[in-house]
């Protein structure tokens, strides 16, 4: 099993993985899939399904599409080009995606919330099309969201295509047990270990430069938060309170009487600026989806700032470490909220987070096991309760959770504030 930690960590926009990356990213593969064709289409058209519906507008998702179809990248949008190319989309009625002309796309009239049953593979599912000059369908590809910005396509999902179909690795571990037990043979940590499966998919330098990346995007995204206030987008009038909260903080720096809990307000206003940008639409990483993706930038933030002996040169131990366990989580259960609830959102990022922390503070493999499993952070290795029952726990719980409480906007403060 190998999940790159490219895969867990994606740079990407605001306010969600699976409502407004992974429209993108399938609206960008529709295009590759255009390209490939010996026809030419003259127009497009896109219907969004389940979830995709419900919360379409609210998570930015019709704007994902539109942007999709015309050439734009999560992981490179540029927002000020993206306003111009949504208002010129908007008057002219039309697309122009690179190698494939002038396409006919009228968001009023082409872009369809169907509000009736979900698709039956996923509920974060959408259908895309091409038409030709007499609006006649010529071709058509099912897409499913499902969660941190992956995408299959209707085949894909029936094929079980969901996994790793690449190169062995050098460390292929399925679960955490066969994780601690090649840590033990090979005398290597979790984080070298996952460092040498990435290497034998990628150069030294790319790899080095992606996670610098990762932590550069990360550490923007908390700084963005903490300096901006005002009201969030989406008329809820939602009040940002990082800034405030963090300015306080620092007005109280020195004082004899710091109450000890003060270091959680850091940690929370740390996460919250993330996720407060993440609600404007802003530029973030999903960890392991954009709802979660507060927990794990915040936790490196606490080491470096607050932890004596803390170095920024670490910060790709602890992505690698949790990247590793976040692909435990996500090949053995879920990391979507659509599947598996909240659980495997937040649940799935503390879990990370822990591991990273533990690996950086000096964890051994069983202790980092151990961290993710509970949050401990002074544990020996020991316990009654493995990670990989806490996962497949999750996995059953998943499945056992009435889907009005998943992210199916069917349920819970969808329905009860009627704004949502």
């Amino acid at each position: 099993m190998f999940l790159s930690v490219f895969d867990m960590f994606k740079v990407g926009v605001g306010p969600s993985s699976s409502h407004t990356i992974g429209p993108m990213v399938a609206a960008a593969r529709f295009l590759d899939h255009l390209r490939a064709q010996p026809f030419q289409v003259s127009g497009l058209h896109a219907s969004l399904h389940g979830s995709l519906a419900f919360t379409g507008v609210g998570h930015a998702t019709d704007r994902a599409v539109i942007l999709g179809l015309a050439g734009f990248q999560a992981d490179t949008y540029d927002a000020e080009k993206a306003e111009t190319e949504l208002a010129r989309i908007t008057n002219e009625h039309n697309v122009k995606p690179e190698g494939l002309g002038t396409l006919t796309f009228h968001p009023k009239d082409n872009l369809e919330f169907d509000y009736g049953p979900a698709l039956p593979g996923h509920a974060n599912g959408m259908i895309l099309r091409g038409t030709d000059a007499q609006g006649d369908v010529i071709t058509q590809v099912t897409y499913y969201s499902i969660g941190g910005g992956f995408v299959l396509t209707d085949a894909e999902l029936a094929a079980g295509k969901d996994s790793d179909t690449g190169a062995p690795v050098p460390f292929p571990f399925h679960t955490a047990q066969e994780m601690l037990d090649m840590a033990a043979m090979s005398g290597q940590s979790i984080a070298d270990m996952k460092r040498a499966n990435e290497l034998s998919r990628m150069p030294h330098a790319d790899l080095d430069r992606g996670l610098d990346r990762i932590w550069e995007v990360m550490n923007a995204c908390i700084t963005r938060g903490l300096e901006t206030d005002g009201i969030l987008p989406g008329g809820l009038q939602v009040r940002r309170r990082a800034k405030g909260i963090y300015d306080a903080l620092l007005a109280e720096r020195g004082m004899n009487l710091t109450a000890p809990h003060t270091i959680n307000d850091y940690m929370s206003t740390y996460a919250m600026a993330v996720n407060e940008e993440n609600a404007a639409g802003g530029q973030v990483v999903t960890a392991p989806t954009n709802g979660a993706a507060g927990v794990v930038p915040a936790t490196v933030k606490y080491w470096l700032e607050h932890v004596p002996g803390a170095t920024a040169s670490r910060v790709p131990e602890f992505l690698l470490t949790a990247a590793a366990i976040g692909g435990l989580i996500k090949f053995n259960a879920s990391s979507s909220g659509a599947e598996c609830g909240c659980q495997a959102e937040v649940g799935s990022a503390s879990a990370m987070a822990a591991g990273g922390l533990a690996a950086v503070l000096g964890g051994t493999p069983e202790q980092i096991e151990n961290a993710a499993e509970s949050l401990a952070m002074r544990g020996d290795g020991r316990h009654l309760v493995s990670l990989d029952v806490a996962i497949e726990t999750m996995r059953h719980t998943g499945a056992d959770m009435s889907e009005k409480y998943k992210e199916t906007a069917l349920g819970g403060l969808a329905v009860n504030v009627p704004n949502c």
